[in-house]
């Protein structure tokens, strides 16, 4: 009996300790993210794209804790969103000659895909574009979580 109250003591304890864990973690990027740009910065910004696609939240993996939405817009200088992405940490920007909605398809083809950037606001983006970047040899613009090797969304674009 006495050996019974201090296990139920540490596994509640340690129960406690991994959901106060897994919160911070969801919530630590949105406490330390920059502010996003403001949507007329976006619009100017977009408004020179030479390509639009759309993220949705209804991807094979994208889940309520890892989706986007809104217009996604890559031109010959920048990557924007007129949107939102779900919190998180070490969001990349990547462009792939084909479009992908799986972890699996996005490990698979990632060879084959540029890493643009990194998002660290979740209302909005402006993702500056390398001018050895040429948008016209791919055709999607992925949002990948580097850190937990997790889908965020994906968008068509040509």
């Amino acid at each position: 009996m006495s050996l019974r109250k201090p296990l139920l003591l540490l596994t509640s304890h340690t129960l406690v300790a991994a959901i106060g864990f897994a919160v911070g973690i969801y919530t630590l990027p949105i406490l330390t993210a920059p502010d996003s740009p403001e949507l007329a910065q976006v619009q100017t910004t977009a408004a020179q794209a030479l390509y639009r696609g759309q993220f949705v939240r209804d991807l094979k993996d994208s889940d309520s804790l890892h989706w986007g939405e809104g217009e996604v817009t890559i031109g010959t200088d920048a990557i924007t969103l007129v949107g939102k992405l779900a919190p998180g940490p070490d969001y990349k920007v990547y462009l792939s000659p084909q479009f992908v909605e799986t972890e699996a398809d996005f490990n698979r083809l990632k060879s084959t895909m540029v890493q643009v950037g990194s998002v660290s606001t979740f209302d909005n983006f402006i993702v500056p574009l390398s001018g050895q970047v040429d948008p016209s040899q791919y055709s999607s613009v992925i949002i990948w979580c580097e850190s937990f090797g997790q889908f965020i969304t994906a968008a068509r674009y040509q």
